[in-house]
């Protein structure tokens, strides 16, 4: 692979997730750790692919790490790499807990208009049934998608 593609790639990620929200740094390195090789790049790589500072890349790498995405892998010496977990973008997705703290933030906006019927509290209502519905159907699709990729999740 072409260096300039890949950092172009990534830095093309990197823009994504960050109008999601994210760091540009969070994007660029998931977006290299997508298609880098070897998969295990260490802390030094990172920064010469990517054109980060080390420091930018520890903080880009913790925010993977706790996202469940990206884990640490031993190297020869004292050093370690960080990886792609195999099954990243499904473990990083658990919307169970974000969608019960909707559901609990919308049914208090309910409680404080005082009646759940109230024309005002329609979009809160609505909001709450939507992630209610959600939340019911989320874990057979992740039972559906560990079936059809035979990993575990």
């Amino acid at each position: 692979m072409d260096p300039d593609a890949g950092r172009r790639y990534a830095e093309e990620v990197g823009v994504a997730l960050a109008q999601m929200g994210t760091t540009p740094a969070f994007g660029k390195l998931l977006g290299w750790l997508l298609i880098c090789d070897p998969p295990g790049q260490t802390t030094a790589q990172l920064c010469e692919a990517v054109g980060l500072s080390k420091a930018s890349v520890s903080a880009g790498m913790r925010a993977l790490e706790q996202s469940g995405m990206v884990r640490r892998v031993p190297t020869s010496g004292r050093g370690h790499a960080y990886e792609m977990h195999p099954d990243a973008f499904a473990r990083a997705i658990d919307p169970t807990d974000k969608m019960r703290t909707f559901i609990d933030l919308m049914q208090r906006g309910i409680d404080l208009v005082g009646d759940a019927d109230a024309p005002e509290a329609d979009r809160l209502r609505h909001t709450r049934d939507f992630y209610t519905f959600m939340i019911e159907r989320t874990p057979a699709l992740m039972e559906e998608f560990r079936r059809q990729t035979k990993r575990d999740v």
